[in-house]
């Protein structure tokens, strides 16, 4: 009972040594004197900076306005100027009222201004150098996190402060958890995370560049040095801030085994995804049909396949259904494609002239190949038409294959309007024999309007 009282003392007389401070600045503001004064000669610098900054808004948007060719980094520093604009009047003012004060006036009395103005001045600070944070709600969170700190720095509280969020703490058995202890794991963890987030980058732009290694194995290197180097952060940082991880090696053993059974299809999208990526089965660019579905390889994820379609559509296509389904990879030795159209002309026509005819028309069509010439053969006596097939190459899947299939067709259409050959369609006779029911009634009606 002693060990769990001695905290909660300590928390105790934390808050009440933060409650006496307050109560005291309080006072000292309420009283009459030169700390009210200054207060007062603060709050008189927020009335003229806003001010200032309704003035000079105007002023700066529309000299922004009058200037053309600007970058976009250039109007991205533009707008974060204009929205901390107020606060960056009332640092100059504040700076230079204290300066005054400092070397004419009264040094001694103008503690509380030189502290605004150096609030001021590290917020704004802050809050451009937050920008190098791309994600915006962990943008937010830095941008208040480093405020939060840098005023107690600056008020000279953070070792009491400290001490408090010390004081709060879970403790079972040898295993105590702390909040100062919590917000600095998160703080290292965070830094180490943009440190691999940046040594990643540069990691993968670098392996991208080398034309050497296929698109399927430049993907599994970055995914796998992005693993690698927010694990190392992780655990690094888990150690930087004196968690013992060892006691927790049983539950995460449980919870691993509860996530087994409940995320069967996630790992087994994952393991497909690093099988294509090894096996070289399917890689970015490649034109493939699964399904209903054809398009190119966009990107290959962790988890799914991006396979854009000619209408533009995006289809998300899970890594196990790329394992498992039958797949037709248009491009994956070469990019050679053998397309047929079929089509008939009239018994009239002579099919030796129309075979030599539709060879030499196909061949004449932008993207077949000459090197492999189309070829033309009878497939069968329809009931209305010689059939034929038509087979040619292409080497250019990703430039559609409905497309070609339909300037093939046009062109035999313009050829044998050309050359006289018809293209013959279905026609049925009907003929009405004279023992039948129409036939009688028909000559009965004759023979009553005559």
């Amino acid at each position: 009972m002693e060990e769990n009282a001695d905290p909660f003392a300590q928390f105790l007389v934390s808050l009440q040594g933060f409650w006496l401070s307050g109560l005291g600045f309080i006072e000292g503001i309420l009283t009459p004197g030169w700390r009210q004064n200054q207060i007062l000669i603060i709050m008189a610098l927020v009335v003229v900076s806003w001010l200032l900054h309704r003035a000079s808004d105007a002023l700066l948007q529309r000299y922004v306005r009058s200037r053309e060719g600007w970058a976009k980094w250039q109007l991205r520093f533009i707008v974060q100027f204009r929205k901390r604009l107020g606060l960056i009047w009332f640092a100059v003012l504040a700076w230079s009222l204290y300066g005054v004060m400092q070397n004419i006036t009264w040094p001694s009395r103008s503690y509380l201004i030189g502290l605004a103005a150096s609030l001021a001045t590290v917020w704004v600070c802050i809050a451009f150098a937050a920008r190098l944070v791309r994600n915006r709600p962990l943008r937010r969170s830095v941008t208040w996190a480093l405020w939060i700190y840098a005023t107690l720095y600056l008020i000279n509280v953070t070792d009491e402060v400290a001490a408090f969020l010390d004081n709060l703490a879970l403790q079972v058995g040898d295993f105590r958890l702390s909040v100062l202890t919590l917000i600095t794991a998160l703080v290292v963890i965070g830094l180490l995370f943009t440190l691999a987030r940046f040594a990643s980058q540069a990691t993968a732009a670098t392996i991208r560049k080398n034309d050497e290694i296929s698109p399927s194995m430049q993907v599994l290197a970055v995914k796998g040095v992005q693993l690698a180097l927010y694990g190392f952060a992780f655990f690094m940082g888990v150690k930087a801030v004196g968690i013992d991880l060892t006691g927790l090696a049983v539950l995460s053993g449980a919870i691993g085994v509860g996530l087994g059974f409940g995320l069967q299809k996630v790992v087994s999208n994952l393991v497909s995804g690093v099988i294509i990526l090894i096996d070289k089965s399917i890689k970015p660019g490649d034109v493939i049909s699964l399904g209903e579905t054809f398009g190119w390889i966009q990107t290959l994820g962790a988890r799914y396949a991006s396979v854009v379609t000619r209408d533009g559509k995006e289809y998300l296509i899970p890594n196990e259904d790329l394992i498992t389904g039958q797949v037709v990879n248009w491009s994956h030795s070469n990019e050679f494609v053998r397309l047929d159209i079929y089509f008939g002309t009239a018994y009239s026509d002579d099919p030796h002239k129309v075979r030599k005819l539709a060879i030499e028309t196909a061949s004449g069509v932008d993207r077949v190949l000459a090197m492999k010439p189309p070829v033309c053969h009878i497939v069968g006596f329809g009931d209305s038409s010689v059939d034929y097939i038509l087979r040619f190459w292409i080497r250019d899947p990703t430039g559609g294959l409905t497309n070609i299939r339909g300037n093939i067709y046009l062109a035999l259409w313009d050829a044998f309007q050309e050359e006289g050959i018809s293209i013959p369609f279905p026609q049925r006779e009907v003929k009405i024999l004279e023992e039948s029911t129409l036939s009688i009634g028909r000559r009965e009606a004759g023979k009553a309007l005559d």
